[in-house]
């Protein structure tokens, strides 16, 4: 089996790097949002997190695909909001002068930095080495204040070999119950996976990594005591059919909605058991940037993701899963149990 060993370092520093730009847009600037085509929110953090971990991806892996959310056009339309965001690139940077310099240092202007959000254009694949990044993910949450995450991961040949979350606004207490809020001290949390290694957690540093450790999905030997989360957002996933799909289990303590990525990183270290995410509408996609990462750390701490019809989610395909519809993550000992349910409230049952 290949190590990705170089390819986790420099995933896990990208992100720590990009999520000390997140957390000063979050705590400190107006977040200078616009609208994309489909009307999503976009923020200064969103494209300052895109460049510096595009840089510090093309820096390592130059001849590497990379799949991003983000594109530059209307910054090149926007000069002041541009010359906004590199004066936050330029200052971000990790204390540790050896982990800067393995990401290759500082972004050297704005037309670098503008070309680093807009190498994020593959269009995906079955073949060769392409990188997915969500720089903001669940850009909602981080406008209100809550969960987000920045997301990469590394997927090879359609299969997914690194995974990697910053979750600034998580507890870094693996054993913390499971919680939408994010007030307090001792946050900031990096969720990590590579194939056949098993996920790991650690705290956010300014610097080098902090050490990791394993982290495991917690036993539901009584699936009536699981605690399952899902999105905020009605527009992402059908809160009516979660609620009878846990009505039916026999759950009756009241779902953790929270923004993002994150939902992965809680479920595999054992703070919540179940994440449902069913679809909405017949054509709706989902974006290989929004679960790529979640899916490998959850199945590396021992749990199963699969689509609501029972399929590992394919990134193989191009930028979104398009046959995939849904996402069922669960515990391996429960994930069949849970699906069934899941089948049964979908065709009506």
């Amino acid at each position: 089996m290949a190590s990705y060993t170089h390819e986790l370092q420099t995933a896990l520093l990208a992100v720590q790097r990009a999520t000390l730009l997140t957390q000063k847009v979050f705590h400190t600037h107006p977040k200078g949002t616009l609208s994309k085509s489909d009307h999503s929110p976009v923020t200064i953090g969103d494209f300052g997190a895109q460049a510096l971990i595009i840089s510090a991806l093309r820096h390592n892996f130059p001849s590497d695909e990379i799949v991003g959310e983000e594109e530059a056009s209307s910054l090149r339309e926007n000069p002041s909001l541009a010359e906004q965001i590199f004066a936050l690139v330029k200052e971000s940077r990790l204390e540790d002068a050896e982990a800067e310099g393995l990401l290759g240092g500082p972004v050297q202007d704005g037309e670098a930095m503008l070309g680093a959000i807009d190498a994020g254009s593959s269009g995906g694949g079955s073949k060769g080495r392409i990188w997915a990044l969500d720089p903001v993910d669940g850009t909602k949450g981080f406008l209100r204040g809550g969960q987000y995450a920045v997301c990469l991961a590394l997927i090879v040949d359609g299969d997914v070999k690194v995974g990697v979350l910053g979750c600034p606004n998580l507890p870094v207490d693996d054993a913390a119950e499971l919680s939408a809020e994010v007030g307090g001290e001792g946050r900031g949390v990096l969720f990590a996976a590579a194939q056949g290694e098993g996920a790991t957690s650690r705290p956010l540093t300014k610097g080098n990594l902090a050490k990791g450790k394993g982290i495991a999905m917690k036993e539901v030997k009584d699936i009536t005591q699981a605690t399952f989360c899902e999105s905020v957002e009605a527009a992402h996933s059908s809160h009516g059919d979660q609620g009878e799909i846990a009505k039916r289990l026999g759950i009756t303590q009241d779902s953790v909605r929270m923004d993002s990525q994150a939902k992965y990183g809680s479920i595999a270290r054992g703070a919540g058991d179940l994440y449902l995410r069913l679809p909405v509408r017949k054509d709706y996609e989902e974006k290989i940037w929004d679960h790529a990462a979640g899916d490998l750390i959850v199945r590396e701490a021992g749990g199963e993701v699969t689509d609501a019809n029972g399929k590992r989610l394919d990134f193989g395909i191009g930028r979104t899963l398009k046959s995939n519809k849904g996402v069922v993550a669960a515990p391996k000992a429960v994930h069949e149990t849970v699906l069934k349910v899941v089948k049964e409230v979908l065709s009506g049952t």
